[in-house]
């Protein structure tokens, strides 16, 4: 069985236990049924990506009684659609306006889920100062693209 197996087994299970049917948990969370069904069997081929899956499997954490928290670290870590990393957007974003990534993510993983300080965090370069600088550099490409010509003189 493999690890998202176990973990799709075991909201099933937490479900199951406290007699909860999926139409009382689609009724709440307005997520349809035949998608909760479907992460039961464990595809989630149909579910979004990034914050609306994670939020998903919060309220579904949350009705059957499991720490939504945990819940959600598990899911990230085990499925692509909970994705939290904005480091490939930052380097798409970076390669757009022909400026190398400085992107660092501030805390690992491991430690923003224990609360615990990184030490990287003082060389890391925050991810506002790399947005304020593609932000200005687009701008200045737009500026210059919208530039009036000047005819020059040739005498």
């Amino acid at each position: 069985m493999t690890s998202q197996a176990i973990f799709v087994f075991r909201l099933r299970l937490h479900r199951e236990r406290q007699r909860i049917p999926l139409d009382r948990i689609a009724a709440a969370t307005r997520i349809r049924p035949e998608r909760l069904e479907a992460l039961e069997r464990n595809d989630v081929s149909e579910w979004p990506r990034g914050l609306y899956a994670r939020a998903w499997v919060r309220a579904y954490a949350a009705m059957v009684g499991l720490d939504p928290a945990d819940t959600v670290e598990d899911f990230c870590r085990l499925f692509p659609q909970g994705d939290r990393r904005a480091r490939d957007t930052i380097r798409a974003v970076a390669a757009i306006i022909a400026h190398p990534s400085e992107y660092r993510d501030e805390v690992r993983e491991a430690d923003r889920r224990r609360g615990t300080p990184h030490t990287d965090v003082a060389r890391a370069t925050p991810l506002r100062d790399v947005m304020t600088r593609a932000v200005h550099a687009l701008g200045v490409m737009l500026a210059v693209s919208r530039a009036p010509m000047r005819p020059t003189s040739l005498f």
